[in-house]
């Protein structure tokens, strides 16, 4: 009898705790998903239109949140590509325009994952040290696998190559290219695009003008 009160007494209480397992279980809250556009960045070039970048957040989550966080304060906004090597890189995000140049933020220990640097790669630039990265970064006009666990490579462009390849040359260059905008698709940011470009009127010739002794 006892035995039998006990059996009984014990299933009572898994069912108990099966239901209460079940409740805490539906009561959990599932966890918040990341949406695709969260991890896309935009970059409006002066060179004529918008390049998509999409961002490795797995490989490289610390250089990801840095760069999302330094574009959603306009940090790169106007800035200009300060060195850009034909056949090699375009490189830009220091604020001073000289390449010596960071943002406030503290540098970056290095992310180097296992991507390789493609075309249209963006990695971030660094000094010497490996733990040094902080603000600027480049983009690949073709593959550069010596740079593969050296730098960290954080995205890579997926539309716009094109205003990529049109940046202007140079270290610096004459006229050098920038970025108009960048933003995080997420935050549904209108293309920002160069104007056209303004002629100088002339003015109107007069017989004044015309009349008015040569200079020497």
């Amino acid at each position: 009898m006892l035995r039998k009160l006990f059996l009984t007494f014990s299933a009572l209480f898994l069912v108990s705790g099966t239901g209460h397992a079940q409740e805490v279980e539906e009561k959990a809250p599932a966890p918040a998903s990341v949406p695709a556009e969260e991890n896309i960045l935009y970059l409006d070039l002066s060179t004529g239109g918008r390049v998509a970048i999409q961002l490795f957040s797995t490989l490289a989550p610390n250089h990801v949140e840095r760069i999302k966080t330094l574009t959603r304060q306009g940090f790169y906004d106007g800035q200009i590509f300060h060195r850009v090597i034909d056949g090699f890189m375009a490189q830009t995000g220091d604020p001073t325009g000289t390449g010596m140049g960071g943002s406030d933020l503290p540098d970056l220990k290095a992310e180097f994952g296992k991507f390789p640097h493609l075309r249209g790669v963006v990695s971030m630039a660094r000094a010497q040290g490996e733990d040094s990265a902080n603000s600027q970064f480049f983009i690949l006009f073709y593959p550069r696998f010596s740079l593969d666990g050296k730098y960290s490579a954080f995205g890579r462009v997926t539309s716009g190559m094109e205003y990529v390849d049109k940046i202007a040359r140079g270290e610096p260059p004459l006229n050098p290219s920038r970025i108009l905008q960048a933003s995080i698709a997420a935050d549904n940011k209108p293309p920002v695009l160069p104007g056209p470009a303004t002629e100088q009127s002339e003015a109107p010739i007069t017989v004044d003008d015309l009349n008015a002794p040569l200079n020497p």
